[in-house]
């Protein structure tokens, strides 16, 4: 595989990361969830927005985490710290490719043009993942965060939100995933 996506219940925010990125971009995007609800569908609000958005979610299955998907990412988007936290508890050698969907986005605005350039000139959608995953992780060895910043790495939790809660997340998944496309498609 060459993305997963973690979040907590694996049916609403990681599934949204997955189709999206997947239909955009040609390359294996899994998802799991931390406390995953084992065998669900994507849940129903999220998948009649994905629906609209052109992206099938017939299939989907929710899936428990494991050691084992995250070892087999290239790179792992989670949708908020806890889920990052998760990941590299599981498994401390993906700390370097483990990132939340924003903080990656937020990184890739702070790669010099000249980096960027390095990333889509890379051969094929799986070599510039892999340069991407390098670049993020050195940005973030050195970028500044402004204190409290990091909060707005996070995309909160619609489930059993209204609707339009719902649609602000998938709208920051939907822009986030975009400029991801944009290296790597």
């Amino acid at each position: 595989m060459d993305v997963l996506a973690v979040c907590t219940g694996n049916i609403c925010r990681s599934p949204a990361i997955e189709r999206l990125l997947a239909a955009r971009t040609g390359l294996r995007v899994r998802s799991a969830g931390t406390r995953a609800v084992v065998g669900a569908p994507v849940s129903a609000p999220m998948a009649a927005l994905l629906a609209d958005a052109g992206i099938a979610t017939e299939g989907f299955a929710a899936r428990e985490l494991t050691v084992e998907h995250v070892r087999d990412a290239t790179l792992v988007l989670a949708a908020a710290r806890e889920h990052r936290s998760a990941v590299v508890g599981l498994d401390p050698t993906a700390l370097g490719r483990t990132f939340t969907l924003r903080e990656l986005v937020r990184l890739v605005g702070s790669l010099p043009d000249a980096t960027l350039e390095e990333i889509r000139d890379a051969n094929g959608p799986h070599a510039r993942l892999r340069a991407l995953t390098t670049a993020a992780k050195h940005a973030r060895a050195t970028a500044a965060l402004a204190p409290g910043a990091a909060a707005a790495d996070d995309i909160a939790d619609p489930i059993g939100r209204p609707r339009a809660v719902y649609a602000e997340v998938h709208a920051q998944i939907d822009r986030a995933v975009a400029t991801l496309a944009r290296l790597l498609g």
